[in-house]
């Protein structure tokens, strides 16, 4: 018989969400608003939404966001893939150092790291742009895609790839037939995180963008400063949609590939 939790735990969840997800909530519902006032409700409209279409400095932005965001999930994916799988073979003693160095961007703080990035790229003498965007965003992405390979690889045993050697497949023809197939939903899983983190990153894009690579969320926070507008609250709107699609995705993905078993990315 399940023991019922204590009521106090499910009023503090309850006010952690709230906490968390009404000011959400409330730039959406003020995206909505027909009147450039914030917090005067004055009617339901989409125009906010069309006028976004039309703002050329949006539609650099995302298009500098895309670009970044699909070549460095490109690079990212098979960086960390291939980490994962070539920390699969170390032994202890050198596993546990090199995979405590993947995870070193995941705890170092944004601001840490973009400003270590902006350093490294002065030092030699890099100008800053969408190159040096894409190398910040590989740089923490990688950790993230190694840390879903290898919770792939974790939960598989080796008997499918030995039977195989020993029918006289060679390593690759293992890999192609057997291995890759195994993975492939922890591939699938880091590159949409890859994606989202970055789509959404503004620490660390900031301090390494150049004039002509401002991304979406650096854009945000430059409109912000004149004060919050409506369109401003309509692109925040679909920077949310799409995060929560793209993480929806990669859980529903991850959990297919491990027989519905509860690899959770989301708190729900």
């Amino acid at each position: 018989m399940k023991k019922k939790g204590h009521p106090l735990l499910g009023i503090h969840s309850a006010i952690m969400m709230i906490f968390i997800y009404v000011p959400i909530v409330l730039v959406i519902v003020y995206s909505f608003n027909n009147t450039r006032l914030s917090g005067d409700w004055k009617g339901f409209t989409f125009d906010w939404y069309l006028s976004l279409l039309k703002d050329r400095h949006v539609m650099d932005a995302l298009m500098n966001s895309l670009i970044v965001a699909v070549v460095s999930t490109l690079v990212a994916t098979l960086l960390g893939t291939f980490a994962a799988l070539s920390m699969r073979d170390l032994g202890k003693k050198l596993k546990v150092p090199m995979s405590g160095l993947l995870y070193m961007p995941i705890i170092i703080p944004d601001i840490i790291m973009g400003l270590s990035l902006l350093v490294l790229f002065s030092q030699f003498q890099i100008p800053l742009g969408k190159s040096t965007v894409m190398i910040a965003h590989i740089t923490f992405s990688v950790s993230y895609v190694y840390v879903m390979v290898s919770a792939r690889f974790a939960g598989m045993g080796r008997q499918l790839e030995e039977a195989a050697q020993d029918l006289g497949a060679t390593y690759w023809e293992t890999f192609r037939y057997i291995t890759l197939p195994q993975i492939t939903p922890g591939v699938i899983s880091g590159a949409l995180i890859a994606f989202t983190l970055s789509l959404d990153d503004f620490m660390i894009s900031f301090f390494v963008a150049g004039p002509s690579s401002t991304t979406l969320p650096i854009y945000i926070y430059g409109q912000v400063k004149r004060g919050i507008s409506p369109e401003i609250n309509a692109l925040c709107t679909l920077l949310i949609v799409v995060s929560i699609i793209l993480i929806l995705l990669a859980q529903y993905v991850l959990n297919r590939g491990n027989g519905q078993k509860k690899h959770k990315l989301l708190p729900f």
